[in-house]
């Protein structure tokens, strides 16, 4: 009688450690994030809603990127006379107290767009890539996340970029449209938006085309829907809240009017951290802000194969980070900052065939300029005036540190001598380069790309010298990192799909 009453209550036991086993993993469930691919919407019904929110995408980027910054940090700050490495420095942004990855892939490939993940970020739903907060029937649209807290609780809104506005990633914020090349429509939507705050790159096609009707001037029309159109840094720096809605063009443009690279700025030039600042500034109010934040020329490098300038921009939104984070230490209950990427660019990975298992990542910081422009103050000279290879040497040592073996410094950075394999390979882009030939077999392509074949072949030997290396001239189906820090950060721990980034910040800002 006694073995059978300890057996039940053996069995009991068990049972109830089950029950409460089960019970805690679904309230543990009930606060983290969903299983890939789902869209349900998280329950953060016990969470704090945060006032204050930003988003920074780093276009482009992916653990890859935030590597190779980090180690580039770290080698740069190496003592030169030590033999032991110290290790890297870390971003900001990898010490908040979450970090997960997203999967990116979209309803066309495993290597999807800059349209169609962002719009998964914005709306939590997939579609085909090209294709702006739209379904893939083109007839459906959806409304994003920034919209949504601006018409239902009446936060404001800013929307800061690298490159232009109306590019797709700042546009998947508040447009819809079948094609993400609709420049002059997604402007079009952006005017009656009724955004709080603009700032970045130049509007393209501000002037329409025949087919777009009326084709009144995109600037003009924003004047006129009550946006003060800012286009000088000293007219940004008094820009105040009391101004009303603004839309700043940043008054120093570079390649396709975008802002500049970061290792291209003059100084006193704004630089992305400044425009966030300012943003904080203009948008700050006792109802709350949403501040979406994209460092889209981090994509532009990668997709370009330029190391040095990839680097140059992640570090630069990292410096953006901070201004967030300063403000998150004056509101840490009411802040919530998530950095991310929407995809990853150009197959970036730290380590080379030719340099095996050494890596001499400080090479980079002899680039003094990114390949955009070395091709415009540069190379369209070389074209012009048949600039010999000798000279051209002479520059592609001043701007990238590159030298040859009959150098008189070869003997003090051995790490930066061309080789005859690398001496031939960018005699015969120069050629190319000079006779303005294009690339176009296969052989071509695989060498140069789309770009100049001089340039992206410097900042390929660079690369390599360095111990980098990337895969692709386009997008990669790798996944991203999520990190977060505030109020509601730990819904971001864990692997996840990335359309779960906009139904855990639906739920925890309860919009419908």
């Amino acid at each position: 009688m006694m073995k059978k009453t300890i057996k039940k209550a053996i069995a009991c036991t068990i049972a109830g450690i089950f029950l409460l086993s089960f019970a805690f993993t679904n309230d543990f469930n009930s606060i983290k994030s969903t299983a890939a691919g789902s869209k349900k919407e998280t329950q953060a019904v016990t969470l704090k809603a945060p006032k204050y929110v930003f988003m920074f995408i780093g276009d482009g980027m992916s653990f890859p990127q935030i590597q190779a910054a980090s180690d580039y940090l770290g080698a740069t700050s190496q003592n030169k006379s030590s033999k032991i490495l110290t290790g890297n420095k870390y971003l900001n942004f990898t010490k908040f107290p979450v970090a997960g990855s997203a999967v990116t892939y979209d309803s066309t490939s495993f290597c999807p767009d800059s349209a169609s993940t962002a719009t998964s970020l914005s709306t939590g739903h997939k579609t085909y890539s090209g294709t702006i907060n739209m379904d893939e029937t083109k007839t459906i649209t959806y409304e994003t996340i920034s919209e949504k807290l601006k018409n239902q609780l009446g936060y404001k809104i800013g929307i800061i970029s690298t490159v232009n506005l109306n590019h797709a990633t700042p546009a998947a914020y508040y447009a819809h449209q079948s094609s993400r090349s609709n420049y002059y429509a997604i402007g079009l939507e952006m005017i009656r938006s009724g955004f709080d705050y603009f700032a970045g790159g130049a509007l393209l096609n501000p002037n329409g085309d025949k087919k777009d009707s009326p084709q009144s001037n995109l600037y003009d029309l924003a004047k006129d829907n009550g946006y003060k159109v800012i286009k000088t840094q000293e007219e940004a720096a008094k820009l105040t809240a009391a101004d009303g809605k603004a839309i700043i063009i940043g008054e120093t443009l570079a390649d396709s009017d975008s802002l500049s690279y970061s290792n291209d700025t003059t100084s006193g030039e704004w630089a992305l951290k400044d425009y966030v600042r300012k943003g904080i500034d203009v948008l700050y109010n006792k109802k709350g802000f949403f501040m979406m934040v994209e460092g889209g020329k981090i994509d532009w490098a990668c997709h370009a194969n330029d190391a040095g300038s990839t680097i140059s921009d992640t570090i630069a939104l990292d410096y953006a980070v901070s201004e967030a984070i300063a403000f998150y230490n004056e509101h840490p209950s009411e802040t919530l900052i998530i950095v991310t990427g929407d995809h990853e660019t150009g197959g970036l990975t730290i380590g080379y065939a030719g340099t095996e298992y050494n890596t001499f990542l400080d090479n980079l910081s002899n680039q003094k300029l990114s390949y955009a422009k070395f091709d415009s103050a540069y190379v369209k000279k070389y074209k012009e005036s048949k600039t010999s290879f000798a000279d051209v040497l002479t520059d592609i040592k001043n701007n990238f540190g590159l030298i040859t073996d009959s150098d008189p410094s070869a003997k003090d950075y051995p790490n930066l001598v061309l080789t005859s394999y690398e001496y031939n390979k960018l005699k015969a882009a120069y050629d190319m380069t000079i006779n303005g030939k294009t690339a176009k077999s296969q052989e071509e392509y695989i060498l140069y790309g789309n770009y100049e074949p001089l340039t992206v072949t410097i900042t390929h030997i660079l690369n390599n010298k360095s111990g980098i290396s990337f895969t692709s001239y386009a997008h990669t189906g790798l996944p991203v990192g999520v990190f977060a820090q505030g109020q509601g950060a730990d819904l971001f721990n864990g692997y996840y799909d990335n359309t779960q980034i906009y139904y855990n910040l639906a739920s925890l800002l309860k919009v419908k």
